[in-house]
């Protein structure tokens, strides 16, 4: 058999983009999906600040097309002002998932990477050197043998199965039925429409005729069958709640489904990871699923390539489950309260009205985007006081390089390497690159934070140490991180 570093399982947003992450890190890698093409439904219009930081580091935004920035200004539809922030929390809004997905392809084509589809994985068997996984395709049944699998094959995970990884899961409440339609026009209510006894209905356009409509009532299955959904059950139930008729219309795709979530007891099982829905099911809202499952590649995606290259340091790949399992906690937890104030009868009008009143104040309206836009998460990466240690680097932050041209913290990422980024020539002298590491010397065109001389950035953009502000040495955290002394400046 030929060996492969790594079997990436589903290709949707969160498989595509960590295949990608670990080709860069010099990983190879292939993408298994079970659908023998890609499904063209896109549950998700969108995806958050965060998620969007990550896509630009490596340059992917461009791929996307036209899309807009929009401010995601409410938390379970009690809305408030980002405008009293200091930082831009607003995320990307009406791209379809489809969308991201052919634009994640077209990169891993780009980076010579397969993407088998028609390819079901049917079982797996772990020794202490690598994992074989069996599989049907097109061509019938077959074997592959790689050192990591990597499920990211959704919320009803055959990876997590195989691999007999626990998971906790919430019950279902209640039911939603969603469809992406052409050739009606109901009337827009891209936030929602709250009617009486916990109901509401939702129509965002899209743009070139097509709109979704999504329906929320306690009354639907809230454990529907799979592909039992007809659009004559969607257009009646819009029509009973909204007096519209829908019935006329072109369905393009539809969708039942309940508000289940789930949360796996472990990231990493031995040679097995997971990542995306397959790790964390977040009840369907505001596409914090997607955005959480491609924050969770980043993270994974240059620690297993490190791994597999030999390059990691003991333990780097333990802190995958470590930083990514309690935001996935959090993130179930954060859903649910947002689900219940979203969709709650009118019984919680006086708990939206209290929280509106607190989210008036700034410092309560900073947290809570921080929690809707990602761009809260904070790791426990090294002993310290400064403010930006263990937070994301803002990647748009510019420096100027000697020799005068301008760039800025996310175009640095684009290799996928570690960032040293310092504004004393001297400390760019020693040491070598044998931990993937970038020097980069220059002077900040605004400092991120006054007296910051120099800061590590991990691949996925999280500061490991900054000078001044940590306890550890430099040499500390790239032995933490990378396994390698002080690094030799870039090639610029």
């Amino acid at each position: 058999m030929k060996r492969t570093d790594v079997i990436v399982v589903g290709a949707g947003p969160a498989g595509l983009l960590l295949a990608g992450e670990l080709s860069l890190g010099g990983a190879r890698v292939a993408v298994y999906d079970r659908l023998p093409a890609p499904a063209g439904q896109s549950r998700a219009l969108g995806f958050n600040r965060r998620a969007a930081e990550t896509l630009g580091q490596r340059g992917l935004l461009s791929r996307l097309g036209d899309f807009r920035w929009g401010p995601m200004g409410h938390f379970g539809g009690v809305r408030f002002d980002l405008g009293m922030l200091d930082e831009d929390h607003s995320g990307v809004l009406g791209l379809s998932q489809a969308r991201t997905e052919r634009a994640l392809g077209d990169w891993l084509a780009d980076l010579g990477v397969p993407v088998l589809r028609g390819r079901e994985v049917t079982g797996l068997r772990q020794t202490p050197e690598q994992v074989v996984v069996s599989f049907t395709g097109p061509g019938g049944a077959g074997e592959q043998s790689a050192a990591y699998v990597a499920g990211c094959d959704g919320a009803g995970s055959t990876v997590r199965a195989l691999a007999g990884i626990p998971a906790r899961g919430w019950e279902p409440t209640r039911g939603m039925y969603t469809a992406e339609i052409s050739g009606v026009s109901p009337r827009p209510r891209p936030i929602g429409e709250r009617l009486p006894g916990g109901r509401m209905v939702v129509c965002t356009p899209l743009g070139r005729g097509r709109c979704r409509v999504v329906v929320h009532d306690p009354d639907l299955p809230s454990r529907p069958e799979p592909g039992a959904l007809t659009f004559a059950e969607v257009a009646g139930a819009w029509r009973r709640l909204t007096g519209e008729s829908i019935d006329g219309a072109h369905c393009h795709w539809l969708w039942a489904c309940g508000n289940r979530a789930a949360l796996a007891g472990e990231y990493r099982r031995g040679r097995v990871l997971l990542a995306g829905d397959a790790a964390h099911e977040i009840p369907p809202l505001a596409a914090w699923g997607l955005s959480a499952g491609l924050q969770d590649a980043a993270n994974l995606g240059w620690k297993l390539a490190a791994a597999v290259t030999g390059r990691a340091p003991e333990g780097l790949l333990d802190t995958y489950h470590g930083e990514r399992h309690p935001v996935g906690a959090q993130l179930i937890r954060d859903a649910r309260a947002a689900s219940k104030l979203y969709l709650g009868d009118e019984h919680l009008d006086p708990v939206r009205e209290v929280v509106g009143e607190l989210l008036a104040h700034q410092g309560a309206a900073e947290r809570t985007a921080g929690i809707v836009s990602g761009l809260g998460i904070r790791y426990d990466l090294a002993k310290g006081e400064h403010p930006l240690l263990g937070r994301r680097m803002p990647p748009g932050q510019q420096l100027t390089l000697p020799d005068g041209t301008r760039t800025s913290v996310a175009e640095l990422l684009h290799t996928g390497h570690g960032l040293l980024i310092t504004t004393d020539p001297t400390m760019a002298a020693a040491g070598d690159r044998a931990g993937g590491v970038d020097v980069v010397t220059g002077t900040w065109t605004t400092p991120p934070h006054p007296g910051l001389d120099a800061v590590l950035v991990r691949p996925d953009g999280y500061v490991a140490w900054t000078s001044p502000g940590t306890t550890d040495t430099l040499t500390d955290a790239l032995g933490r991180w990378f396994g390698a002394g002080v690094p030799q400046p870039a090639g610029r």
